[in-house]
């Protein structure tokens, strides 16, 4: 029986997208989702960072290039790639979430969304001892995402990936617009729990 859903792919082929449509999907029939999104920020026709953006719409930097908030100066620099990682604004909105698994009430369950569990994220420590509560929280299932794996995985994500309690879809182009349905069958059932 599974209690969470992941989803994967390469950079720019739609999880996000996807966990935005199951969210409102899930938020139409009633059910509590809360959580974060990461979304690219765009200037012009290029990326120039993400942000983290709550379910409820509270944005902040996640990482821009090469830039380095007032917040995170005389900090130690974590970067990705050409990305400088903002880890005090991720951590001041997307920490103080997971305070919410466990509070569902008596007898129901939520949705917590974790979009994503990537090497940004998994700079922050608190963020890891959170995801891992969260996983093992009876009353929560998470819907998230992860990298497509190549190479030597994060541990965090090898985690995940290794855990039989976790249902992981693969998403590509060409099957993106069909995965819809099949992952809000999916969280239904770990929503109902073992019968």
């Amino acid at each position: 029986m599974f209690k969470h859903v992941f989803l994967t792919g390469p950079p720019g082929v739609g999880k996000t997208t996807l966990v935005h449509k199951a969210c409102e999907a899930l938020r139409s029939s009633g059910m509590e989702v809360e959580g974060f999104y990461t979304e690219e920020v765009r200037e012009g026709a290029g990326r120039v960072g993400f942000d983290v953006v709550t379910v409820r719409g509270e944005r902040r930097p996640l990482a821009r290039l090469g830039e380095v908030s007032s917040s995170a100066r005389g900090r130690r620099g974590y970067t990705v790639g050409r990305y400088v990682v903002d880890l005090p604004s991720f951590e001041n909105l997307a920490l103080p979430l997971f305070s919410s698994v466990g509070s569902a009430n008596r007898g129901s369950k939520k949705v917590f969304v974790v979009d994503e569990v990537g090497k940004m994220e998994l700079f922050s420590r608190s963020f890891i001892s959170c995801v891992r509560r969260t996983l093992d929280e009876p009353s929560c299932t998470i819907l998230g995402t992860v990298p497509a794996p190549k190479g030597k995985p994060l541990a965090l994500v090898a985690e995940v990936w290794n855990r039989t309690d976790v249902k992981v879809f693969i998403v590509s182009k060409e099957n993106r617009d069909a995965l819809l349905q099949d992952i809000l069958a999916a969280l239904r059932d770990c929503l109902r729990g073992p019968v």
